[in-house]
């Protein structure tokens, strides 16, 4: 059956086998990798041999967010809207939009997408990129070095965080995409030098979390999140040891706290120091060795008698609050973020009370402002619970 498809999607559709095809199941759609630039050929599974399970596939993992079975949804994201799709035996085809479940019935063929309208595939960006960084593409993206990006990649970075907190909304998955598009970015760059490329990414990734996850991957066990964190750095400690090994033996085996980019923001940093001592150990057995700590940095913070002196003072107490948080299970960074915004809001509600009364900010009495901030909050309260 197979050879006479074959031979009509050369005769029709100018198929050239030796360029790639891809042979599906109809049934399987939902569960195979389907890139859309190459051709694609649907078989139901009455016309070939398919084993018992095929009408059970389980929803490709990275596809399988919209919840759905339905081969025909799975062909619409994947491919534009128009994209033609040739019906054997019969002159007139249809469109991917128009497809419905009983079109699956019978074989159908899908010639490849351009390169262009691919994407919603994994080698969809990368060719993007490229083709922007090429002699005729953008200006723009031509004149870009890694360092020129790293901005980008932080304020890519910050707008996902951001975005976090709306929970998984359409606003996320733009925002991840446009993060996404920086590490397609810096791979592209270095794959013109020679040196690595997106699939050099995803296998780095991709292997290092398998190594890492014995315990799912492997015989390893881990019960509770602890009891991975501690096997997570017992295993990186490994590595770091096996890549000291590996050098001219000068250099000193890496730190537990190297990796921590210094780019990061400091609560953020402070955060990840800590959990990664803790898990090796390094840790305040309860909170209220932490608390103590915290009052004896409040204590030198009141006795510092020159600004150097209160600058680390300062930065100390900082430092143990962050441990606060990570002994309570706070994101500090997620904390202060909240806080500011709070100020801010708070803040604009006595901007406007102010400018409602026809006085100015700084006309104001502390205990007037303070009276109106403690307006600010109780509306706050009120709405809260409206």
């Amino acid at each position: 059956m197979l050879d006479a498809l074959l031979a009509e999607a050369r005769l029709r559709w100018r198929l050239d086998p030796t360029a790639g095809l891809a042979v599906v199941v109809a049934e399987r759609l939902v569960s195979t990798p389907i890139e859309p630039t190459v051709p694609l050929l649907i078989v139901p599974a009455s016309r070939v041999r398919a084993t018992a399970d095929a009408g059970t596939s389980v929803p490709l993992a990275g596809r399988h967010g919209h919840r759905t079975d339905d081969p025909t949804d799975v062909l619409r994201r994947l491919y534009a809207a128009e994209h033609p799709v040739g019906r054997f035996g019969v002159p007139e085809g249809t469109t991917v939009a128009a497809l419905t479940g009983d079109d699956l019935a019978e074989p159908l063929y899908l010639a490849p997408a351009a390169p262009v309208a691919d994407v919603a595939s994994p080698w969809g960006m990368p060719w993007i990129s490229a083709r922007l960084r090429a002699p005729d593409g953008c200006p723009w993206d031509q004149e870009q070095t890694h360092e020129s990006l790293r901005g980008h990649l932080l304020e890519e970075a910050y707008e996902v965080y951001d975005a976090l907190a709306g929970g998984a909304t359409p606003e996320l998955a733009g925002e991840l995409g446009d993060l996404l598009l920086q590490v397609v970015l810096h791979a592209q760059l270095a794959a013109e030098e020679g040196v690595f490329d997106m699939t050099d990414v995803w296998a780095a990734s991709a292997s290092k979390i398998v190594r890492r996850h014995p315990h799912v991957f492997g015989e390893s066990e881990a019960r509770t999140a602890a009891d991975v964190n501690r096997q997570w750095e017992r295993i990186k400690a490994g590595e770091r040891a096996e890549a000291a090994a590996a050098g001219d033996g000068t250099a000193p085996a890496k730190s537990a706290l190297d990796g921590i980019s210094r780019s990061l923001p400091a609560l953020a940093a402070s955060q990840e120091m800590q959990e990664r001592a803790a898990n090796l150990g390094y840790d305040w057995p309860s909170i209220d060795g932490v608390l103590d700590k915290v009052r004896e940095e409040v204590g030198e913070l009141v006795e510092a008698d020159t600004p150097a002196h209160r600058a680390e003072e300062l930065g100390d107490l900082l430092f143990v609050l962050v441990n606060v948080g990570r002994k309570t299970g706070i994101e500090v960074e997620a904390a202060l973020r909240s806080a500011n915004e709070k100020f801010r809001r708070r803040f604009r509600h006595v901007e406007l009370a102010a400018a409602s009364q026809g006085v100015a900010l700084r006309d104001l009495s502390f205990e007037e402002l303070d009276a109106l901030w403690d307006a600010a909050k109780a509306d706050e309260r009120r709405e809260a619970t409206a």
